[in-house]
């Protein structure tokens, strides 16, 4: 490919454009620049190939007959350049990367991923856990899964779910429970990194986070509900974090009533980027698995 070093590439693309769409302008949309950066492409290409390509006439440019053979030949070679690229990237299409919090991950979507493959077994999943809110333009993530409410900039939104806040403890502790006034009494799991506070929770029954005994930290919520399990304490959980845990009877809800924190679970998607396939499928799943949830939890 000696001869291919010697001529720029952008010329050739160029020259095929401009042979093929017929007018500058029409090229110039296609590839994206000027038609004047066109031109110059073209008038690059024709002096290092040392003859004219085209001829300039009033209706547009017009192939010399003596360059139709490499014209012919530059179409047949970037069709299959563009044949090849769609070969390279239609694998990636079936990549669906998901950024997620490592907490909502563990505890509640990875226990479902089964049934999305089952459903969509061409698609793979590549779960991207971190609690950084990833700009979705810049980064290769197809999707996000976000609890705040839904004030992020430039990006596509779709609400899935309020988050509400309650009481959540193991089953020997909670026989110790049965009002609000017994959570003084009790050990409380503490998430030190979460921005829920228990005045949530506890206001509308005349109480504060004050009023609770101090217990156990943790950074970590997955944590804290490993600790609740264990029966360290009273834990301050919500639906996506405990709901698995209280249907295998190693959590229950010693109390009644739900408060809401003004936070929701955002389906997030980037504006800038039409979505494929792949991500319109775990959309529906989502929601779908979402709704059976809501309906087994409340």
């Amino acid at each position: 490919m000696k001869n291919l070093n010697r001529f720029h590439l952008n010329g050739l693309r160029a020259v095929e454009a401009v042979s093929r769409l017929g007018t500058l302008q029409r090229a110039a949309e296609e590839l994206g620049v000027s038609p004047g950066a066109v031109s110059q492409h073209v008038i690059r290409a024709e002096r290092q190939l040392g003859r004219d390509i085209f001829i300039r006439t009033p209706r547009g440019l017009v192939a010399t007959p003596a360059a139709e053979p490499l014209l012919s030949r530059l179409g047949e070679a970037f069709g299959r350049v563009e044949q090849a690229l769609e070969a390279a990237t239609k694998a990636d299409r079936n990549v669906l990367t998901i950024s997620v919090a490592p907490v909502f991950a563990s505890k509640w979507l990875v226990a479902r991923l089964s049934r999305f493959r089952q459903a969509h077994p061409d698609i793979r999943v590549r779960i991207d856990a971190t609690t950084e809110l990833v700009d979705l333009d810049a980064v290769d993530v197809d999707v996000a899964i976000r609890v705040g409410r839904g004030e992020w900039k430039d990006v596509r939104l779709e609400r899935l779910l309020e988050q509400t806040v309650f009481p959540v403890c193991s089953p020997r502790l909670a026989r110790s429970i049965t009002s609000p006034a017994d959570l003084a009494n009790v050990p409380v799991v503490l998430d030190l990194n979460s921005t829920i506070s228990w005045d949530t929770w506890l206001a509308p029954h005349g109480m504060s986070a004050t009023d609770l005994r101090p217990g156990d930290g943790f950074t970590d919520a997955a944590l804290c509900l490993d600790a609740a399990i264990a029966g360290q304490g009273v834990m301050l959980g919500w639906q996506t974090l405990a709901q698995d845990a209280i249907a295998a009877g190693l959590l229950v809800a010693p109390l009644p009533g739900r408060a809401t924190t003004g936070n929701a679970y955002w389906l997030v998607t980037p504006r800038h980027r039409t979505p494929n396939v792949a991500v319109a499928a775990f959309r529906r799943w989502l929601r779908q698995e979402i709704a059976v949830a809501r309906e087994a939890f409340g």
